[in-house]
C-alpha cells in the first residue's frame, strides 16, 4: 500500500478540523466561529473553481467574481419572488452561470495573456453595473431577504445544519476537482498551460478544452455565490466587484496554484488573517502585504509547496 502524500494528510486533517468546528464552537459558547468558518468554506469553493483555470489551465481571470455574484443574484431574486425550492434555485444557478461562462469564455479565450485578463474584467464590471442598475432590488445597496433555500429533510435556517451543508458541498467540489485534474482532460489542460502549440500539434482542440474548463469553473463559482446569498440572506453588486476577484486570486496564490487543495488552505489563511488583523486596524491590508511577499519569497508555489516537497509517512502504513 502506498504511503499517503503530504497533501493527502493535510487535506484529511483540515477537512476533519473543519467538521468539528461546530462542536468546538458550541462547547465554548462561541457560535460566531461557526458563521466565520461557513463563510470561509464558501470562499474556498470559489477559490477552488478559479484554480482550475488559473493553476491548471494557465488562464488568469480577473473577473471570476462575476460568477460568484451571478449565483448570489439568482438565488436572491428567486427568494424574493417566491421560489424557495433549493433544487430549483441551484438548478437555475447551474444553467445560468454555465451559459454566462460559455458566452464569456467563447469570446475571451480567443485572446490570451493581458487581453484575456482585461476582457474577463470587463465582463465582470459590466455585470456589476447591471446589478447597480437594478433599482427595484436596491441598486448598489443590494437587497435582503428572509429564509434560506429549502431542501427536503434539511433546516438550513439552523447555523450548524447550514455549516455541514456547505462542508459536504466543499468535499464534493474537492472530489470533483481531483477527478478532473487526474483525468485525461486534466492532463491535456496542464499540457495547454505548459505549451499550447505542442498540444495543438498533437491534434488536441485546445480551445475546446479551455472553454470546457472555463464553464466548469464559472458554474462551480456560481454555486458558491448561491451559498453566499443563503449565508448572508443578502445580495449586493459588491459580490461582483473586481476587488473580490482579486481576493480570490490572492487565496489561490497563498495556498498554491499547483495544488488542488491549495486554494482551500489559501481561503482559510486569508480569511483568518483578515479576521485577526482587522481587529487591530481597518487598514489590515498594510500588514497582509508583507505577509504575501514572504509567502512568495519562501514558498513560490504557495503554502502547499512546503507540504509537497516530500511525501509524509503515516504510522502503520507501509510502502507497496
Amino acid at each position: 500500500m502506498k504511503a499517503l502524500t503530504s497533501e493527502a494528510v493535510l487535506r484529511t486533517i483540515v477537512m476533519a478540523a473543519l467538521a468539528i468546528v461546530p462542536v468546538a464552537a458550541l462547547a465554548v459558547h462561541q457560535p460566531f466561529y461557526i458563521e466565520m468558518m461557513t463563510r470561509v468554506m464558501i470562499y474556498a469553493i470559489a477559490a477552488l473553481s478559479l484554480n482550475l483555470i488559473v493553476g491548471f489551465g494557465g488562464m488568469v481571470s480577473f473577473g471570476h467574481a462575476a460568477f460568484l455574484g451571478l449565483g448570489a443574484y439568482v438565488v436572491g431574486l428567486a427568494m424574493v419572488n417566491g421560489l424557495t425550492d433549493g433544487f430549483a434555485q441551484f438548478g437555475l444557478v447551474i444553467v445560468i452561470c454555465a451559459a454566462f461562462a460559455l458566452i464569456v469564455g467563447a469570446l475571451s479565450l480567443r485572446t490570451g495573456g493581458l487581453p484575456f485578463i482585461m476582457i474577463t474584467l470587463a465582463f465582470a464590471q459590466l455585470l456589476y453595473f447591471v446589478g447597480v442598475a437594478l433599482r427595484q432590488y436596491g441598486g448598489d445597496d443590494g437587497f435582503t431577504f428572509r429564509g434560506r433555500s429549502i431542501f427536503p429533510g434539511l433546516d438550513l435556517k439552523d447555523g450548524v445544519t447550514f455549516f455541514y451543508f456547505v462542508w459536504v458541498l466543499l468535499a464534493l467540489c474537492l472530489a470533483l476537482m481531483y477527478r478532473i485534474v487526474g483525468s485525461r482532460f486534466g492532463t491535456a489542460l496542464r499540457g495547454i498551460r505548459s505549451n499550447e502549440r505542442r498540444i495543438r500539434a498533437l491534434g488536441l482542440p485546445s480551445y475546446r478544452y479551455k472553454l470546457a474548463a472555463f464553464v466548469i469553473a464559472g458554474t462551480m463559482c456560481g454555486i458558491a455565490g448561491g451559498l453566499l446569498a443563503n449565508f448572508a440572506q443578502f445580495v449586493s453588486p459588491a459580490y461582483i466587484h473586481w476587488s473580490v476577484s482579486g481576493d480570490l486570486l490572492v487565496m489561490v496564490l497563498i495556498g498554491g496554484f499547483s495544488s488542488v487543495f491549495g486554494p482551500v488552505v489559501g481561503a482559510i489563511v486569508y480569511r483568518l488573517l483578515e479576521e485577526i488583523l482587522s481587529g487591530y486596524t481597518e487598514h489590515w491590508q498594510i500588514i497582509l502585504g508583507p505577509i504575501l511577499i514572504l509567502i512568495v519569497l519562501f514558498a513560490r508555489k504557495g503554502l502547499m509547496d512546503i507540504f509537497a516537497r516530500r511525501p509524509a509517512s503515516v504510522p502503520g502504513v507501509g510502502h507497496g
